[in-house]
């Protein structure tokens, strides 16, 4: 039982990590999104340096919101794989269960009865 559990969860990690983002040492990160833009440093020298900051300030943003909209969307495909792996395999073994049930009535009316 315990192994047929680890087997399911190596799956699904496998098939996570497959789909979105991954996981490492139990951090999540998205795998498709490149790297996080650095934030820029805001100049203080002169006005010409701080207008330049600005400009790249605005290059940032713009940047950063992509970013941040590609790791939403993969973190949210994560959470809905995630969740549908978990509630199928508590689909099958539910059913598995049941299936025990249903034959071991069976046999009790069966063994009642002679």
């Amino acid at each position: 039982m315990i192994r047929r559990m680890l087997c399911t969860a190596t799956i699904i990690l496998t098939a996570v990590s497959g789909t979105a983002g991954t996981i490492n040492n139990g951090t999540w990160s998205p795998s498709d999104c490149g790297a996080e833009p650095a934030p820029p440093v805001v100049e203080q020298s002169s006005v010409d340096a701080y207008n330049q900051s600005i400009k790249a300030i605005n290059e940032w943003q713009q940047k950063a919101n992509a970013y941040n909209t590609c790791l939403i969307n993969e973190a949210n495909k994560d959470n809905a794989h995630i969740a549908k792996t978990a509630n199928d395999e508590q689909g099958r073994f539910h059913a598995l269960i049941e299936k025990i049930k249903s034959d071991t009535d069976n046999a009790k009316a069966k063994l009642d009865r002679h």
